[in-house]
Formats: structure tokens, sequence, C-alpha cells
């Protein structure tokens, strides 16, 4: 009984976090569900995977319904033996979001643990980590798989810290366990920037033990890591390695063509440019939001009230007051560096407090590491405004530059400084009250000092941004102005907020310090407020009306229009080309096979073929993309459907093979290519000798059979033919047969495939079995074997330990 109760304080923790996590998404009580628009994106691309897996119970590994066709290891394709996709689960339980905020409790209160901190201390600590803004925001948006990621990274750094800190047991199960759900969570942007906070801390850690001479306890601890990290690597084996292959097709590999698609040669060899990379900086002086949520406007579409300069200036235009108000709910009052920001980085006045309490009172130097965590991430966060540091680690940091949004970094300072607030509140509470008065003095003097030069300061700045010109030619120069004057009171008074909550939290520790109030009291106190005034931002960016039925969701692009609906009488083999969606959205998807689609790591080819002909309104290649239909909004913004009468069809016979010696060549051939008798072939890719090949009057190529995953064609020529394919080349996976005997997939056309049929009638079969997956669910299941055994053996070498310890006794 005694046992059970030491768990006690955790169990109730837990509880809480599940009670609170629940509280703060009611609406999942009543069935509801978020209206995430990354999400809603996500299931238009993921439409076909999803039916074909509900109608035939097995995964097709294959979508044409995005990108005229690509692989689902990117859209939540499930592998076999992916046993720790099952153990998490099980630990997300709750309704979505609820599950994602639940993670980041649960998590956060295990870091703490690891740092021996108390657990009502840690509770506290893990809402406020749970409550920042940005882990709030992305929840909102449908950042799931960053949220994912996010959530169990404390976790993986608890399990580095138990085993640093000679527990080795618990420490290797947390570390294996965590680092397995952390890939799992499949952000290996949020991962890799993990890597540098991970970096700090392993490094810390050596540093201390090399000093002690402790060897013995150095190379035991980066064993049990080492194995920890090669089964979770190998549970994972499938998604990485499925990953690790797509990863080369798409647009975050380099390009093999040297000219750009006006023609002038290249002269960025990134996959990514540096523009693109860099897009999404933050300002410097916008950090500081950190501290008062909106000294920059809080976000592109803020709710200012009908307290607001704007909304008296709406009514006063003789608008009624219901649609003033409804108006004000979504002005652009962002005035920062960035295109587009749902909402402020806001880690807490209070928590900024702590943290920099912790920095005077903590006597464990593993503050530094957290500390420089944080000024990395925040120097890296500035992107091209602070390019010497960025452009190092885009030129020599290995993988950096394949990533894009710089500003997202800053996800380990949301981590770090929580950490460091609850450190520096538990060094507070256990200081002698001679130790306590001048680091609190300092510290509340230091963030107190900020924001009073940035009162006095505002001077500083003019509350302007690089969208003004958009807006001042959209809604006129007196718009603008009553904008300004409505981003500077929101200036003045996120500081006078901030200004009060730092009022209040010292007074709580200082009436601490006078014995006044006891230790619980004090952190029951300091808690409420810490979280309270996060949890008070949050809610203005994330609400109840986000929240809509089931089926909303299941069906986010509403019922098919008047366009949609004649497209889908239509039930023959083809695609659908949506020009307004300009390659960028999966709405289109989720009716009809399009060219189009939403996806960050998309097809790369494919996109090049939109830049370079496509945009370019090169007709032959939507006819060769078998584009039988066009969307896009007529002159009343109706949409409408254009048939093309000119499509080839989903297989055809050519008379000519133009051979090319270089992806350059192969995409300018495209230009003036006529694609219903001719194709181009790239000979250096194909190994492939020149031939003739020929077609009679009556050749024909007809789909038979179609699943994304197995197409069936009959073919029938009384030549040798060449059949071009319209369907997306793809080098790994995709076997094809004629008559029962494999032949050779040629690429052609840049994307497409081609065959070399033989004269006569035959049947012809494409099939995508994936050996990426076969190989990787081998690992998984051995990999998940051995884990097993790992903790078992743990497990009894421990109680093992712990019995010849009891008989010495």
């Amino acid at each position: 009984m005694k046992k059970l109760e030491k768990f006690a304080p955790h169990l109730y923790a837990i509880f809480g976090f599940i009670v609170i996590a629940i509280i703060y998404f009611y609406p999942v009580l009543s069935g509801k569900q978020i209206m995430q628009s990354d999400i809603a994106q996500y299931t238009g691309m993921a439409k076909e995977q999803n039916d074909f897996r509900n109608e035939f119970h097995e995964e097709p590994y294959w979508t044409n319904s995005a990108f005229g066709g690509m692989p689902t290891y990117q859209l939540g394709a499930k592998y076999p033996h992916n046993y720790i996709k099952s153990l998490d689960s099980a630990l997300r339980f709750l309704p979505r979001p609820a599950d994602y905020l639940f993670l980041y409790f649960l998590g956060f209160y295990l870091l703490l643990m690891s740092l021996k901190v108390k657990p009502l201390q840690a509770f506290f600590g893990a809402l406020a980590f749970g409550f920042s803004t940005y882990l709030i925001i992305i929840l909102g948006v449908g950042h799931n798989a960053k949220a994912h990621a996010i959530a169990y990274i404390p976790m993986v750094l608890a399990g580095i810290i138990f085993v640093f800190s000679k527990r080795y047991l618990i420490g290797g199960i947390v570390t294996m366990l965590a680092a397995g759900l952390e890939i799992q969570a499949n952000h290996f942007q949020m991962t890799y920037y993990f890597l540098f906070l991970f970096a700090f801390v392993i490094g810390f850690y050596i540093y201390e033990i090399v000093k002690e001479k402790d060897f013995k306890h150095l190379y035991k601890s980066f064993a049990i890591l080492s194995l920890g990290a090669i089964l979770a690597i190998g549970a994972n084996a499938t998604n990485l390695l499925a990953t690790a292959e797509y990863a080369k097709y798409s647009t975050r590999s380099s390009s093999n063509l040297t000219f750009d698609e006006n023609g002038k040669k290249k002269t960025d060899t990134n996959a990514m440019s540096y523009d693109y990379i860099t897009q999404y900086s933050y300002g410097v002086a916008e950090s500081l939001n950190l501290i008062a949520p909106k000294l920059f406007g809080g976000s592109n579409a803020e709710d200012l009230g009908d307290k607001s300069s704007m909304y008296q200036f709406i009514v006063g235009q003789n608008v009624p007051e219901s649609e003033a108000r409804d108006l004000v709910k979504h002005m652009p009052t962002y005035w920062g560096n960035q295109p587009i920001v749902a909402a402020p980085a806001y880690i807490g006045i209070v928590v900024f407090l702590l943290a920099v309490l912790a920095l005077f009172l903590e006597k464990r130097r593993i503050k530094y590491a957290l500390a420089g965590a944080v000024v990395l991430s925040l120097l890296l966060s500035y992107g091209k405004n602070f390019s010497v540091l960025t452009d190092f680690f885009i030129n020599y940091m290995p993988m950096y530059n394949k990533f894009r949004a710089v500003s997202s970094i800053q996800v380990i300072l949301e981590l770090c400084m929580p950490v460091l607030a609850i450190l520096g509140l538990s060094a507070y509470l256990n200081a002698e009250e001679a130790e306590r008065k001048k680091p609190l003095l300092y510290s509340v003097g230091i963030v107190g000092g900020i924001l009073i030069l940035l009162y006095f300061g505002s001077g500083m700045f003019d509350f302007t941004c690089e969208n003004d010109k958009m807006y001042a030619q959209q809604y006129g120069p007196e718009f603008m102005k009553v904008l300004k004057e409505d981003r500077e009171n929101m200036y003045m008074s996120t500081i006078y907020r901030s200004l009060g909550f730092l009022a209040v939290a010292f007074g709580i520790l200082f009436f601490y310090s006078k014995k006044t109030f006891s230790q619980f009291t004090t952190v029951i106190l300091v808690g409420i407020v810490m979280v309270l005034d996060l949890f008070i931002v949050a809610k203005n960016y994330v609400k109840a009306d986000d929240f809509v039925s089931k089926s909303q969701i299941e069906r986010p692009f509403g019922e098919p229009t008047e366009a949609d609906a004649i497209i889908l009488e239509d039930t023959t083999h083809f695609r659908v080309f949506d020009v307004d969606g300009n390659m960028n959205s999966a709405r289109t998807s989720f009716y009809h096979q399009s060219i189009g689609g939403y996806h960050a790591a998309k097809p790369k080819k494919m996109q090049e073929l939109f830049d370079y002909q496509i945009a370019k309104n090169n007709i032959e290649v939507l006819n060769m993309l078998n584009a039988k239909y066009i969307l896009k909004t007529n002159e009343e913004g109706n949409p409408q459907s254009l048939e093309n009468p000119n499509a080839n069809g989903s297989a055809w016979f050519v008379s000519k093979v133009k051979f090319v010696k270089s992806g350059d060549e192969e995409m300018k051939a495209l230009d003036k290519l006529q694609t219903k008798e001719e194709v181009v072939m790239n000979s250096l890719v194909n190994d492939i000798k020149e031939s003739s090949f020929e077609k009679d009057s009556t050749a024909i190529i007809r789909l038979d059979s179609y699943k994304p995953n197995h197409l069936k064609y009959v073919s029938n020529n009384t030549k040798n033919g060449f059949g071009v394919f319209s369907e997306m080349y793809y080098e790994k996976g995709w076997k094809a047969t004629i008559d029962g005997k494999e032949a050779r997939i040629l690429n052609v056309n840049y994307v497409l495939r081609g065959l070399e049929i033989p004269a006569g009638k035959h049947k012809i079969e494409f099939k995508f079995e994936p050996e990426v997956v076969k190989t990787g669910s081998t690992i998984a299941l051995i990999s998940t074997l051995l884990m097993l055994i790992a903790i078992g053996l743990g497990i009894f070498y421990w109680r093992k330990q712990h019995k010849n310890l009891a008989e010495i006794k």
C-alpha cells in the first residue's frame, strides 16, 4: 500500500491533465471536432486512399487523386508490424485535439520528474508548457504532425537525463520508447531541430562526467542511449525507409534541371531556394512577443472588438452594428516581418520571469545548456534577419536546407523556457531567505525594465508592414490610418497587461519571502497566475466556434458544386486540372483525380512540369496527363467545368520516339511535343537502344480495370509498338507485366511511363508492390521484439541487483 501511495501524486497529476485537456476543448464532449485547415487539405489528399482501405481492407500505398499520382507514404499510410504506432494510439486515447494537449502535459511532467522537481510544481509547469500560445495555435490550424512530434520531445529528453543521472533502467526504457514515438510522429523538421537541444544537454553531461573522470558511467550511458536509439529507429524502419526513398523524388531534393522556368541558368543548387527557406523569418524586435503577446498586433486575423477604433470607423460608414462586429473579428493587425501569423508565439510573462530567476538561483549547471539552446533557437529563428548565422547553417549544417519556416525553430525555446521557469521557482522556494531577495529584485528589474523601455520607446516603431500596401489598395488610406491606431493601442495595452501579471507574480513571491504564504500556497498561486496568463491568450486563437460536426469534418469542402457534379457523371478514367487551385489545393483531389494537390513535399517532377509547361498554357502537356476536364471560375465568380476533347486518354501508341541526353533537353522537348504521336525519352536515364516503333491505324491500349495500385490494360497493334501510359513514373515499387511476363517500365515525357509492346493482342498490368514496405516491416518486427527483450532483461537485472542488496543488508 505504501508503494502505491508513492505514485498517488503522479496519478492525480495525470488525471488532472485528462480533465483539463477535455475541459479546454470541451466541444469534443458533444461529439464535435475542430475544423483544422491543414487537416481539411489532408482529407482531400487522402480520400482515395481511405476509400480504398475501407473497401478492400488493405493499403494501396499509392494514390492517383493528387499530383497525377504519388506514394501515400506521407499521407498516413499504415504499415505492417508498426507496433510503436499502437502504443502511440493507446496514449492518444482522448478525442482530438485534447489528445495532443494531454501529450504536451504528460511529456513535460515526465521531463520535470527527471530533474527531480516536486509533483505539484511539475504539474503547473506542464500546464504552462501545454498552454504556450504557439503549441495551442498549431492544433487550431491542423499542424497535427508538428504537435505530435513536439509532445514526445520532452519524454526523449527525460530519458536522456534519467540515464545520465544513473537511473539507467527507467532512462533506457523511456529513451527507447519515447524516441520510437517521436520518430513515429513523422515530423522530421521538429525532430531535427530538437537534435540541437539534445546536443546542448548531452554536451553538458559529457563535460560534467569527464571532469569527474567517471568514464565507466559515460560509456554505460552512451551504450544504453545508443541501443535505445537503434531500436527506436528500427521500430520505425518502414516509415523511415519509405520517407527516405520518396524524399529523392520530392521537392525537398535537388532538381536535375540546370535552367529555371524562365530559361535562365540556375544559380542556386539547393533543393529549396534561400528565399523559400527563410520566408518565415522572425523579426528581431518581434521576439519581444515572448513577454507581451500583442506587441506586433497578434495575428493577420485579430478580433478587435466593438471598443476598437476600427469598429467605430466601420459603423461611421453606415454599416449595421452586427455586420461591423463580424468585420472587426478578422482584422490584419499583425505588422511584423513574417508573411502570415496565426497567433503570437507567447511563452508567458510569469514563465519568463521565473526563467530569469533560475539563472540567478538554480545551482545545477544544466541551466546553462538550456539557456544556450534558447539563445541558439532565437538567433536561428531570425532567419534572413540574422543572415550570418542562418547562411552558415544552410550552407554547412547537414539537412538544414531541407526545411522551411525557420521561425519554427523557436519550439526549442518554447520547451526550455518553462523548464527553466520551474527550476527557478523550485530554487527560489528552497533558497534561504537571505539568498532570495536580490535575485528576485534583479529578475523583476530586468523583465520589468524591458517592458518599461518598450512603453517609452513606442516611437521607435511605425506600426506598418509590407502587406499594408495591399491593404491600402483594397480598403483605402483612411482604413489604414484607423488600423494603425488600433495597432498602437494594442501595443500599449499588451504592455500594461504584462506589467500587471508581472506585478502579481512578484507580489506572491515577495510575500512568500516574508513568510506570509506557505510554500504550498505559493506554488498554487504562482501556478494559477502563470497558467491563467497563457490560458487567456491562447483562448483568443482557438475557440469553441472552431468546432463543428463530425460530418462537416469528413466532408470539409461541402457538397460538390454544379461543375463537380457534371464531372462526376463521367464514369471514364481521367484527370481534372483546377486552374484556380494552381497546384496548391486538395479540394479537387477530394472529388476527382487531380493534377494538383496540397503537400509540403510534392513530387518534384510534377511541380517542375507545372512551372515549366502547364503554367505557360501548354495544352499538349495537359493532354498527355489525360486532363479531360478543367475547373475554373467564370466572370460571375461561379466554378465551371470545361471539357478538353483532346485529352489523350489513359494510354496510347506513338509513332516516334525522340531520344535526348539530359533532363534539360527532355523538358525543352515538351515545349513543342505532339504527345499523341511522339514521345521524348532521356536515353541516359532509360538506357535503351534507339529503335523504330510503329502503330497501325486501329492500334489501341484500353484501360480495363482500375485500382490505384493495380491497373489492367488490353492492347492491340499489328506492329511492334511503343505505349505511353498517362500514369506517373516512379522508379521504386511499380512492376509491369505483358501477358504475365515482366516488362521494363521506361520514364518518358519527363513524368510518364512507357513500355515497349510487341505486336499482337496483349494483357498489360501495372502493380505497386513496394519492396521498401516489406523490408521495413521485417526490420520493425525484429526491432520491436528486441525492445521487449531489452526491457525484460533490464527489469530482471534490476530486480536481481535489488534482491542482492536486500540480502546484504
